[in-house]
């Protein structure tokens, strides 16, 4: 197979399992707490970043490159998807009242896209494929 095809897949793995996390931590925070959706959101999020950038930068990008730089170029990402999307799910949920579920997976749907696009080409572009094992 070719190779960015693998590296696709893994990634989509990868992501699904961060996803779980993230699904999970909102829907348990959003049923046992009376926190607004914002801020069940936010931990979700972190925790599954946390999770996605530590498999795909050794497993997907196979990436050797400095891990500060690269978890500051996803925080960066970051900076700009979260607020824009905890304003965005805040204002679904609580204002217009869609389903706080609905809400998370096409989120979720958009973050993995821009995700892949952004860490493939600039968080990992330069240093795919150099990380050796053993």
């Amino acid at each position: 197979m070719n190779k960015e095809v693998i590296r696709t897949i893994k990634f989509t793995l990868f992501s699904l399992s961060a996803g779980v996390i993230e699904f999970g931590t909102i829907t348990l925070l959003d049923n046992i707490t009376k926190m607004p959706y914002g801020a069940c959101y936010f931990i979700g999020l972190v925790l599954s970043v946390l999770w996605n950038f530590t498999l795909n930068r050794e497993f997907t990008f196979k990436s050797a490159n400095n891990v500060p730089v690269a978890m500051f170029k996803v925080f960066l990402f970051y900076l700009v998807f979260t607020p824009t999307t905890t304003w965005l799910g805040n204002y679904l949920v609580e204002t217009i009242k869609w389903n706080a579920m609905l809400v998370t997976v096409l989120i979720m749907i958009s973050n993995f896209v821009l995700e892949y696009l952004y860490d493939r080409f600039y968080v990992f572009g330069n240093s795919l494929d150099t990380k050796k094992r053993g």
